[in-house]
């Protein structure tokens, strides 16, 4: 039996194209959902949580079995879902998880022994962690700054520790990792393409119409980017390629899209699944734009063949807020500067 641990949407489709297309599946004319079970650790914030229930109805579906844990609710949850989980996890052979900064995976981590492991794409970060694993350091998101780290980073820093060490492959256990990003395998490593097939094959093709939709990101929301800056950078986008749409990233906060909505014109719409399901759905612009974040690369695949444009827009140095990662601005240009078939536009004035 393989399980998957998924805490967010993008998460969750990965798990299901994983599924799709592993290998043994075809070849035996298994259904590739006859052994998986899908855990979501649900967050707390709305929008994830109702895009991941529209994503677990597409899972069962399909046939998977989609099991819902409650895992933040409440100060005794996490050792609850432990406890709840301790079975699965022991009659598990692979288990397959989507993030491997969260802390709550690494916690689950620490108990599965030499069990094969998956990781499937949460976007760009997956480019940050194969780069970590490849020089041997800490697992710490780009966006985060350094220094020294708190009461919390240290009483969980044996955690993070044990869980790297269990996605180093090893005689035990073999590592794989499940991406439509650029990355170089680390040595051990085997790095398998994830082109969206069972997307493609699932949806569309869309209707597309005329003029551009804009992607949102959550950069102001990670604290890269400032505020007034990133409205000022959208309003101008949309005029210059006469933008209609605005399609938030669920982590966007209600008061900034409000402000948008209101000094840009712009359509604000809150998708209910993942952006490559809703834009292969359609209806969709002839153009879509965006920031450097993961539809720069996940987009031009599941739109493969529509003729659909994807243009992605640099993110200026003087948009970074001063608390932002030192790493924030190079990681922002190798995203956009390692997509394949996109459009680059410079950063407006």
């Amino acid at each position: 039996m393989n399980l998957a641990f998924v805490e967010s949407p993008v998460q969750l489709l990965n798990v299901l194209e994983w599924a799709h297309v592993r290998p043994g599946t075809a070849r035996s004319g298994q259904s590739p959902a006859a052994d998986l079970t899908v855990v979501v650790l649900s967050p707390t914030d709305p929008m994830s949580r109702g895009q991941l229930r529209r994503m677990a109805e597409l899972a069962r579906g399909e046939g998977f079995s989609v099991r819902w844990q409650e895992a933040r609710g409440g100060a005794g949850a996490p050792l609850r879902t432990i406890r709840e989980l301790g079975p699965v996890l022991r009659r598990a052979e692979r288990i397959v998880i989507g993030d491997p900064f969260s802390r709550y995976v690494q916690l689950l981590l620490t108990l599965v022994g030499g069990k094969d492991l998956t990781v499937v794409d949460d976007g760009t970060a997956t480019m940050e962690f194969v780069a970590q694993v490849a020089r041997g350091e800490q697992l710490v998101r780009w966006h985060r700054r350094g220094g020294r780290r708190g009461p919390r980073e240290l009483v969980l820093a044996p955690v993070t520790f044990m869980a790297r060490r269990r996605l180093t492959p090893s005689r035990a256990r073999t590592v794989e990792v499940f991406t439509s990003m650029p990355v170089e395998p680390p040595p051990g490593i085997t790095v398998r393409s994830n082109d969206f097939v069972w997307t493609r094959e699932r949806f569309g093709p869309p209707t597309i119409t005329r003029g551009a939709d804009m992607v949102g990101t959550s950069l102001v929301e990670t604290g890269v980017v400032d505020l007034e800056q990133y409205l000022d950078a959208v309003a101008s986008l949309a005029r210059a390629h006469g933008a209609t749409r605005y399609f938030a990233h669920r982590r966007e906060s209600s008061d900034k899209l409000r402000r948008l909505a209101v000094e840009t014109g712009l359509e604000v719409v809150r998708p209910d699944l993942p952006l490559e399901l809703i834009a292969r759905r359609g209806p969709i612009g002839s153009t879509v734009l965006s920031f450097p974040s993961t539809v720069v690369h996940t987009l031009p695949l599941a739109l493969a063949g529509t003729g659909i444009k994807v243009a992605v827009c640099d993110i200026a140095p003087e948009w970074l807020r001063e608390s932002a990662s030192p790493r924030a601005q190079g990681f922002l240009a190798v995203v956009t500067g390692t997509a394949r078939g996109v459009h680059r536009l410079a950063a407006p004035a």
